[in-house]
């Protein structure tokens, strides 16, 4: 559709005092009003084809020539405009950009790159920078998907013409199944964990697979709510620009009832018990928040001091390279192998879609495959 009309006769060729062709283009706009451009070039045939190139723009409504600005300049434009009037994003996701944005973006080689100059070339070496940076594949994805959003912004600012990232391959993420542990190893964590102000949180994860920010944003409100023997998950609490926030959920699905076992209702009782004891000790200096998992005075607990806590007792166990999500995922395996649907086990996770947690937990234990492999031959076999 046609957004632009060029006025023809007031278009022409000029050469310059420096030896340049210079062709100034008048046209009218969208909105009705008269506007006008340059192009030039050292050669008479260049200028005269970069001028019909300008006008083909200007009829499509595109702008005649890209912003002569920076990649940086326009990342932080986004950043201070567009990112921050998303109503639809929350905080987290909205800083997880920021975070991208600054150090894989603003501070790189690419955003010292004009958009007028930018192309696939200048956006392939940048993700190749990354890999002989030797970030993860997430990283260098979600750098990308910062920087497509970023051109995006800029198209629909009429800054430039066309979204480079667009014709990038977008970076892959290899696919790994979660990584998770025996009965034996978990035993052996909780074991080493004796003693830890995070030892309840660390066999609440394991005996409900709820996610960290999950288990630490749930307030006693949410335990046995109406008298149900269920926990109900409401948000996540997480670290905002420096300040402990509960945000939203992940999914829609992410709000969801937790059934309360005699285990899980032994860890809440004697959280119960502690906090109590807490208050009366910390008198004055106590705030009362309502969290379940709380410091000594009553404060939400922060995620890092529990991962760094549960670092602490899988050192003890003998069992590095564990985060406080391979509880979740023992979980998962564990109502998997003991031969749980996949659709409850995916909605006590709170995942999007059943498909997720075939993809994420895809493997059986060698006795589950055998038990299924013997009854599908009894069911065969009559």
């Amino acid at each position: 559709m046609i957004q632009n009309r060029v006025n023809m006769s007031s278009t022409r060729l000029k050469r310059r005092p420096d030896g340049r062709f210079r062709i100034k283009i008048r046209y009218t706009d969208a909105n009705g009003k008269q506007a006008e451009t340059y192009v030039y070039d050292t050669e008479e045939e260049g200028c005269r084809r970069k001028a019909e190139e300008a006008r083909q723009r200007i009829r499509e409504g595109l702008p005649a020539k890209d912003s002569r600005g920076t990649v940086r300049w326009i990342t932080e434009t986004w950043l201070d405009s567009t990112l921050k009037l998303n109503k639809k994003l929350k905080q987290s996701t909205k800083s997880w950009y920021s975070n991208l944005a600054h150090k894989h973006i603003i501070d790189s080689a690419l955003g010292e790159v004009r958009l007028d100059k930018l192309g696939v070339t200048d956006i392939e070496k940048w993700i190749l920078d990354m890999q002989d940076e030797k970030l993860s594949e997430s990283t260098i994805r979600g750098a990308y998907t910062t920087l497509h959003k970023v051109l995006d912004s800029a198209v629909k600012k009429q800054l430039i013409r066309r979204n480079w990232a667009s014709d990038v391959e977008r970076p892959s993420v290899s696919k790994h199944e979660a990584a998770h542990l025996e009965a034996d190893q978990l035993q052996a964590l909780l074991t080493a964990a004796e003693g830890s102000r995070y030892e309840p949180l660390f066999k609440l994860l394991a005996l409900t697979g709820l996610r960290r920010g999950e288990a630490l944003a749930l307030k006693w409100d949410d335990v046995r709510p109406k008298g149900k023997e269920v926990i109900f998950t409401h948000g996540t609490l997480a670290r905002i620009d420096g300040v402990l926030t509960v945000t939203e959920p992940k999914t829609a699905n992410s709000n969801r009832e937790i059934s309360i076992s005699p285990p899980l209702d032994a860890v809440l009782r004697s959280l119960k018990v502690r906090q109590a004891e807490e208050r009366l000790k910390a008198g004055s200096l106590w705030t009362s928040t309502g969290f379940v998992f709380t410091t000594e005075t009553g404060q939400p607990c922060d995620p890092r001091n529990a991962l760094r806590a549960l670092y602490d007792a899988a050192d003890k166990a003998g069992l590095p390279h564990i985060g406080l999500h391979t509880l979740r995922h023992s979980a998962a395996t564990f109502m998997l192998d003991a031969g749980i649907p996949i659709l409850t086990v995916s909605r006590q996770l709170g995942h999007y879609s059943v498909s997720i947690t075939g993809d994420i937990y895809g493997h059986v234990s060698e006795e589950a495959s055998t038990e299924a492999m013997n009854a599908l031959a009894a069911a065969v076999a009559g």
